[in-house]
């Protein structure tokens, strides 16, 4: 019988697992699950939390020889190192850690480039050119950065509310919009309900308002969706400033896939940044680079 291997995306959102025949590549499980408990700042917890939903399916068929972890929140080489560490030692076969948007380019079927993620965060990463060592740009959480991302953007969208109303310029529909999508009946209670009624989980949710603002003419929309594109495009620019192999740009992430105006924004951007660079969105689902990897790690 041909080796299995496995390929996991750990997501912000939800987690998906495949098992796929390391030869041919035929998909024999997947598995989607929410991603909920999911953290990296203990990384013998994130090694129990994977292990909890990997070892049912490990255990119920062909011996697994090779398992990639695409894991968000994983940023560093020494993260990617000690966490497979963790995950080898309870599940007692061969693991590769890497950061999530690391799938992104094999999943496109390509070989080498950089991958750009603009979903519940946003960040990219690629290898250099020459000596293979991994680079990153972005994704510094929802508090310093990550703009371009659902939760960034719609922060950006109240300060911006909130700096027209400063300014005593009357709003333009994205004001409402975000007061809709938060029940409340004011910007102070807007400001007080994002302040304490949680972070990042929430504020992405509310992401579609600010594109619907923007498709029903709100000019603050819209410049804050292309400043969100725009700063997309500049992590691809310093990666390539630090040697970064450029063959490819792939793009995923379930705010830019959905929502044409993000991603019109970043292309605009990279093409003036780098002409001759051209970005792809992910058809596939990035758990098909993670099998990818681990049967490249089998051959």
């Amino acid at each position: 019988m041909s080796p299995v291997v496995a390929g996991v995306d750990v997501g912000g959102t939800k987690t998906r697992v495949r098992l796929a025949d390391a030869s041919s590549g035929e998909v024999l499980t997947d598995l989607t699950v929410p991603s909920t408990g999911w953290q990296t700042a203990c990384l013998p917890q994130a090694a129990a939390w994977l292990s909890e939903r990997l070892h049912p399916l490990l255990r119920q068929g062909p011996e697994v020889r090779h398992v990639v972890v695409g894991a968000h929140g994983c940023e560093t080489p020494d993260q990617f190192e000690r966490l497979a560490h963790e995950l080898v030692r309870v599940l007692e076969t061969p693991v590769t850690v890497v950061n999530d948007a690391e799938l992104l380019v094999p999943a496109a079927g390509l070989a080498g480039g950089i991958g750009v993620i603009s979903g519940t965060g946003a960040i990219a990463v690629g290898r250099h050119r020459d000596t293979g060592a991994y680079l990153s740009a972005g994704g510094w959480g929802w508090v310093l950065g990550d703009e371009g991302s659902g939760s960034a953007l719609v922060r950006d969208a109240a300060r911006a509310v909130l700096a027209r109303a400063d300014e005593g310029a009357p709003g333009d529909g994205l004001d409402v919009a975000l007061l809709r999508a938060f029940g409340v009946g004011g910007l102070p209670e807007l400001a007080a309900a994002m302040s304490w009624n949680g972070g990042v989980e929430t504020w992405g949710a509310h992401a579609p308002v600010v594109f619907a603002a923007a498709d029903a003419g709100s000019a603050t929309a819209d410049a804050v969706i292309t400043a969100g594109g725009r700063s997309l495009a500049r992590l691809v620019s310093c990666l390539a400033g630090r040697g970064a192999d450029l063959r490819a740009v792939v793009v995923a992430g379930g705010v830019i896939a959905n929502q044409p105006r993000l991603m019109r924004a970043f292309e605009e951007e990279l093409r003036s940044l780098l002409p001759a660079v051209t970005a792809t969105l992910l058809q596939a689902p990035p758990v098909v680079g993670a099998v990818e990897l681990a049967r490249r790690g089998l051959s």
